[in-house]
């Protein structure tokens, strides 16, 4: 009798032992850490892969915008690079703002090393483009490229770095912290399928 009542007495604590120790197998599912920077914005790690992977990414935009310039061009492709022209270069400025303010390093881009006829520099670490899928092959290519074939070619690929952005940017949306991150995201996203949906017309034509 005293065997059983000591068995009895012992499982509630066994019981709540066990489902303890299950609680702690949620832990590794925590969101990310959540920071705040000296101005108040509060952040995570997306919010920091985010921009430091968006702003190089929007430099090798501007980048192929850049080799648009001097060339005769449709009416409808000097609109269509005017307008990425306006939409990124004030984003970049935007997200490098934010990386300050977060206490992050901005990260250098292709257009840095453009800007300052360094064109050497334009691979990654692994010598797989410029760090967000650009090939150097591909933008020499594009470069000697002339007429219907330049355009073509360049709708082409900013096509795909668009469907690039878009990833990153759906990223952000599921996992970033920052408003004005998130915000930022769901422009992009919006915005580049539009602006997929335009490049795809005219490649059409």
């Amino acid at each position: 009798m005293r065997a059983r009542l000591a068995t009895a007495a012992a499982l509630p604590l066994l019981l709540a032992t066990t489902l303890a120790a299950c609680g702690d197998d949620t832990t590794d599912e925590r969101p990310a850490a959540v920071r705040t920077a000296s101005n108040g914005d509060r952040f995570n790690d997306a919010d920091v892969s985010f921009a430091t992977e968006m702003i190089p990414h929007h430099a090798d935009a501007l980048v192929m915008v850049d080799m648009t310039q001097g060339r005769e061009l449709s009416p409808e492709m000097t609109d269509l690079t005017e307008d990425i022209r306006a939409a990124q270069a004030p984003e970049i400025e935007q997200m490098a703002d934010w990386l300050t303010a977060w206490g992050e390093d901005v990260p250098e881009t292709s257009r840095d090393h453009v800007n300052s006829h360094d064109m050497g520099d334009m691979s990654d670490d692994t010598g797989g483009g410029t760090g967000m899928g650009m090939d150097p092959d591909d933008l020499a290519a594009l470069e000697d490229a002339s007429g219907i074939a330049f355009e073509q070619m360049w709708l082409q690929m900013m096509v795909e770095h668009h469907e690039g952005a878009i990833e990153m940017a759906q990223d952000e949306q599921a996992d970033g912290l920052a408003d004005d991150a998130v915000a930022l995201a769901d422009s992009i996203e919006s915005s580049q399928t539009a602006e997929i949906d335009r490049m795809e017309e005219l490649l059409d034509q």
